[in-house]
């Protein structure tokens, strides 16, 4: 069934025009995402959603239509607290202009009559955000066909498909259009994971002043978040200050709470002025950027190919040890009183040992007392043998199954639900070396196998029941993560940890930031001096995704607090704010600032940042970190930026409608 969801006031349902953004979905990324488009961006944009769901939250009917703008006015309204300025003509009194630009339309599945409703033919991108890795790529299929020109950004779970769906849905757009540079960002595809997206993010919130790193497309940056210094302190500025925490000497927890927060919040970008200034406050600042390296494997807390040291227990290898000596004396003894060869002693003494030699009948006292000794270690070696075979048995059983925590852990993080979210940032604490303790309900979760490979302990139980947070030792534990989908699940687990461990460093994943601030400003009063984080990983990924569908490679997300700042590479050309502007006259405080440039000639480039190898000795490759602030930025260049939702957008904002011929 496919129909328009009627709106407040009463609209008439236009068709899309020529340019515009779809995005389809079905959860609160893609309510985020449209928001994002629309207020961020000012672009026209069609949301798609299945009949019958409250655009607010996705498992709950939809009982009045009209609460579909409940939502954009409310998330609207956020972003202008925030500091992001919503376009002209959607302001108070111009709800007819935020009509228009918002189009809601239902539809079970994205089908062609779907896509010829939302105007996928005539629009410049598409963004596929379904929970089901299936259906996105279903849906990129058909709009590759009605459309090869649309751009078109795909959320898939699965990373090593995505890049194969990527070459797949270029390569088509390449034959149905002879001579389309899909290498264009304003023709390419794009696929994101909401999960690696945030991951990182969620998995520094454990850490106090942990690394928040950023690594994609060949790149890697590691921004520190740093605690302000005592009076007469140095602190190390690193490259530069991506942003100014509201946390003081005095408030060390700050306006963490939430967007809507009305204390002061983290101001981004700042300017040398305000970073001389803000003395006692918190920073985050740019340590390092260099070129990623290739990523290994998680380390594992206990993995298959175990030392026998872990396979063993210590009292079986004592016990093999005294066997082993026992017949060493043995063959010595042999060796000294028969006169033997102690090659040959050896091996009768093992004979003796396995009860595989004749009787020592006629042969000297000594040869009989030996063979006796030997036949005694032999009664004593067959249980050892036995006990050996069954205890490394059981240690390989119980390397392939899920473990309990260990008796002695402490400094552990523990993480609360195992879905795609809690999988992701499992596996990043993993690659962190931090000790890790799961607590999941359902035994068949996605990153149950994922637990079970890295072999990290997993209590399995229902959170909300008692005892179930004690077996994870989290009277122990350094922080906990609860990463669940339910909004009501998570805070219980918060409260009831919190009363084991008052002083417990907690983040939890809430959707709304109403009740986020409410939650936050509640667990402050009652625990001032422990740290609460929430975070949302709709409000984490939405941002990466609308500068995918905007055309420009978004190489990352960090939130600083409860804002996001966007790290993107960009073509100068075009953008009159850079170009034929040095870096210190493109640098714009709380919008954007330049970090790095690519030396790569523009022919040699790839569509990543990776290194290209260059062509000549004489001509640069790859990327210069440490700019010169009267460098002047020309139309060829290719430069990282560091830029806040507001200046992306600004930097990104089409002049007009795209036409195509």
């Amino acid at each position: 069934m496919l129909g328009s969801v009627s709106t407040l006031p009463q609209q008439p349902q236009r068709p899309a025009a020529d340019g515009h953004m779809v995005v389809c979905g079905d959860d609160a990324l893609a309510r985020r995402l449209a928001v994002e488009l629309r207020y961020v961006y000012g672009e026209r944009v069609t949301l798609l959603l299945p009949p019958g769901r409250d655009p607010r939250r996705p498992e709950l009917p939809l009982t009045q239509r009209g609460r579909a703008v409940t939502l954009f006015g409310r998330m609207s309204a956020a972003m202008s607290r925030s500091g992001t300025p919503a376009p002209a003509g959607t302001g108070d009194g111009d709800t007819d202009a935020g009509v228009q630009a918002v189009r809601i339309l239902e539809a079970a599945e994205p089908s062609d009559e779907a896509f010829e409703e939302a105007g996928v033919d005539r629009a410049a991108a598409l963004a596929l955000v379904y929970d089901d890795d299936e259906r996105n790529i279903r849906a990129a299929l058909t709009a590759r066909r009605l459309n090869p020109r649309v751009r078109l950004v795909i959320r898939l779970y699965n990373r090593k498909l995505g890049q194969h769906l990527e070459t797949l849905l270029d390569q088509a757009a390449a034959v149905a259009l002879p001579g389309l540079d899909t290498t264009a960002p304003d023709t390419s595809t794009t696929v994101l994971s909401d999960a690696d997206t945030a991951a990182p993010a969620l998995a520094a919130t454990a850490l106090t002043g942990s690394s928040k790193v950023i690594q994609a497309e060949g790149l890697l940056l590691r921004a520190v978040e740093r605690t302000p210094p005592r009076r007469g302190e140095v602190t190390d500025t690193g490259l530069c200050t991506l942003a100014l925490l509201s946390s003081t000497t005095h408030d060390p927890a700050g306006a963490e709470g939430s967007e809507s927060s009305g204390a002061e919040g983290p101001q981004l970008l700042p300017d040398h002025r305000a970073v001389a200034a803000a003395t006692g406050r918190g920073t985050v600042v740019l340590e390092a950027i260099r070129e990623a390296a290739p990523t290994g494997p998680a380390p594992r807390m206990r993995g298959r190919n175990v030392p026998l040291s872990q396979i063993f227990s210590r009292r079986l290898r004592w016990s093999a040890l005294g066997v082993a000596a026992a017949v060493l004396a043995l063959a010595v003894a042999s060796t000294l009183t028969t006169g033997d060869n102690p090659l040959h002693a050896t091996y009768v003494t093992l004979l003796d040992l396995f009860a595989m030699g004749d009787p020592a009948i006629g042969d000297t006292a000594a040869r009989q007392i030996i063979q006796l000794l030997s036949g005694m270690a032999g009664l004593m070696l067959l249980p050892l043998l036995v006990a050996g075979v069954l205890e490394a048995f059981g240690s390989l059983r119980t390397a392939s199954s899920l473990r309990r925590p260990p008796r002695g852990l402490t400094g552990h993080v523990v993480l609360l639900g195992l879905g795609k979210i809690g999988t992701r940032v499992l596996v990043r604490l993993r690659e962190l070396g931090i000790p890790v303790v799961c607590v999941e309900d359902d035994p068949n979760a996605r990153g149950i196998p994922v637990a079970r490979r890295l072999h990290v302990p997993v209590v399995l139980g229902d959170v909300t029941q008692e005892g179930v947070l004690e077996a994870a030792k989290i009277e122990r534990a350094r922080a906990l993560l609860a990463l669940t989908s339910a909004d009501t699940t998570n805070l219980e687990a918060v409260l009831y940890a919190r009363s084991v461990k008052p002083d417990l460093r907690v983040a939890l994943r809430l959707f709304d930031d109403e009740f986020a601030t409410a939650v936050y400003r509640t667990l402050r009063t009652a625990h001032p001096h422990a740290l609460t984080r929430s975070r949302s990983v709709s409000h984490l990924a939405a941002p990466a995704f609308a500068g995918a569908m905007m055309g420009r490679q978004i190489l990352g997300a960090i939130p600083v607090e409860r804002k996001v700042m966007l790290f993107a590479a960009i073509e100068v050309a075009g953008h009159p704010q850079l170009e034929g502007r040095t870096v210190e006259q493109a640098f714009r405080a709380g919008a954007w600032r330049v970090l790095a440039l690519d030396a790569t000639p523009p022919e040699d480039r790839h569509r990543d940042l990776t290194t290209a190898a260059p062509t000549s000795p004489d001509r640069p490759s790859g990327l210069v970190w440490d700019l010169h602030p009267g460098y002047v930025l020309r139309a060829e260049d290719r430069v990282v930026i560091a830029a806040t939702r507001r200046g992306l957008a600004e930097l990104l904002r089409r002049r007009g409608s795209m036409t195509y011929c």
